[in-house]
């Protein structure tokens, strides 16, 4: 008879793809997918240095691989879903974490600000899953998780594009899950507050992180592990 699984090898087997893994929440999200057994391929737009590999175990690290991809160009997207897929097969697990901030006024945003903040976010997100869709489709099961933002939920001074981009997430968090949810995949997002992040020193200067890294990546692991299947469209808030 199969043993039990444990939290250490809760996703063991699996193939967890996860975009903006070189710091912050990308990083931490990372990190307690491999620890829980995934082969995570994770990415940044630069793809500089071992990314989420540092803080991995060699044992662990060696399973898992971390390259460069802008999320916000159709044709890098497209070569690195093409090369994993091949080579680790369809993913079981897609999280779209990548995403860049700016903070000014709506008079004061330029159009090409504008234009990268919502392709970083929200573009990314969609030209990423877009990707890796298929796969999932064609084995009829699937986990994405998309990283919105307490910013997709409510208005923030200084932040339009930023805000606009995550209620983007949002809107596509909960159309995606009605056209998929036949094919046993589970789409949800993650709505986390101020996080102690590199962003959040951006955003909003002089803020103060009520929430760590590792408590997001314990929502996504929830989420890719145990939560049922029959929870999806959800939008999980995780504000202190």
């Amino acid at each position: 008879m199969d043993q039990p699984k444990t939290p250490d090898d809760a996703l063991l087997g699996q193939v967890a793809v996860v975009t903006g893994a070189s710091r912050g929440i990308g990083r931490a999200i990372a990190v307690a997918l491999a620890n829980a057994g995934a082969t995570v391929l994770g990415c940044s737009r630069s793809g500089e240095g071992r990314g989420f590999l540092e803080e991995l175990p060699d044992a662990i690290a060696e399973r898992c691989r971390f390259e460069a991809c802008d999320v916000r160009r159709f044709d890098e997207v497209e070569r690195f879903a093409r090369r994993n897929v091949a080579r680790f097969g369809a993913a079981d697990i897609l999280v779209n974490n990548a995403g860049i901030v700016t903070r000014s006024s709506v008079e004061d945003t330029s159009e090409a600000a504008w234009n990268d903040v919502l392709a970083a976010n929200l573009t990314g997100t969609f030209l990423v899953t877009r990707a890796f869709l298929p796969g999932m489709k064609a084995k009829r099961s699937g986990r994405i998780v998309n990283i919105a933002s307490i910013a997709g939920r409510q208005g923030t001074p200084m932040l339009s594009a930023y805000c606009a981009a995550k209620h983007g997430v949002v809107g596509l968090t909960r159309s995606l899950c009605e056209e998929v949810r036949d094919f046993g995949i589970a789409v949800n997002a993650v709505c986390p507050g101020s996080v102690d992040t590199e962003m959040l020193r951006i955003g909003m200067p002089g803020g103060v992180a009520r929430i760590t890294t590792a408590q997001v990546a314990d929502v996504v692991l929830f989420l890719a592990a145990t939560a049922p299947i029959a929870m999806t469209g959800s939008c999980l808030d995780v504000f202190a």
